[in-house]
């Protein structure tokens, strides 16, 4: 997914959406990474496993779960990213954290040892724990290759084009990405009020719930996305329009 001008400031809102991934796990060997780049930390005979097997521990990782972040992460903890200490040899404690796994589908490959996973998941879930439980649940252990995201929310690869065949029917409008927030519809006067950047009345605009809301000129154009601010109020995250109508 790639952002131009203005887009770019919304690409946060896509990034939080749900998730597809493709990859492989690789059953009877561990790693320091919980994929392929890490170093060999343990190995399992696991020969006896089963596709059967293997789908009935994926189905018990399905759904709403607690997910311990691995310490090759981005995840911060007392101000430090835990890649970061991983780099200095340091392993320290992290809280399990809430993730969705809407989807574990698994299909045999040419290898017993391997096998083709698809999921479909929240944000923030790592698919490298997930081959690892996998692992575990089985009386073993596992690893994760071959990982490639195929879908972020709507945005699915089979739509997608290369840099040098992007043309101009390619670009896609901004309002796209924040189509999964509420969208509320902004009158002329709304809409300069917005172009400036101004706090507005909830109640005013006929915005509901918590927000963040998307908010829209009468063409379907988008104008910028607000947030909750004060009781009534909503103000601006981002504004992608600064000129108002007639401007």
């Amino acid at each position: 997914m790639l952002g131009v001008g203005r887009a770019t400031r919304l690409l946060r809102f896509a990034t939080a959406l749900p998730k597809t991934y493709v990859g492989e796990v690789v059953l009877g060997t561990s790693t320091s990474t919980l994929d392929a780049s890490g170093t060999v930390t343990g190995t399992f005979e696991m020969a006896s496993v089963t596709l059967a097997g293997v789908r009935a521990a994926a189905a018990a990782l399905t759904g709403r779960i607690l997910q311990t972040p691995p310490m090759v992460s981005a995840v911060k903890v007392a101000g430090r990213r835990l890649h970061e200490l991983a780099r200095l040899g340091v392993e320290i404690e992290r809280e399990p954290r809430p993730v969705e796994v809407f989807r574990f589908d698994v299909e045999a490959t040419d290898d017993p040892a391997v096998f083709s996973i698809e999921v479909a998941c929240s944000s923030g879930t790592y698919v490298r724990v997930l081959a690892a439980d996998l692992g575990a649940a089985l009386g073993g252990g596992a690893h994760l290759r071959a990982l490639r995201r195929t879908a972020v929310g709507g945005f699915v690869v089979g739509r997608a084009v290369t840099l040098d065949a992007l043309g101009v029917g390619d670009v896609r409008p901004m309002g796209e990405l924040v189509a999964h927030l509420p969208a509320v519809a902004a009158d002329a006067g709304v809409a300069v009020a917005i172009a400036h950047g101004r706090v507005l009345s909830r109640q005013l605009v006929g915005a509901t719930g918590d927000g963040p809301w998307a908010l829209f000129d009468g063409s379907g154009k988008l104008l910028a996305v607000y947030e909750t601010y004060a009781a009534d109020r909503m103000k601006p995250t981002v504004v992608v329009c600064t000129e108002a109508p007639g401007g």
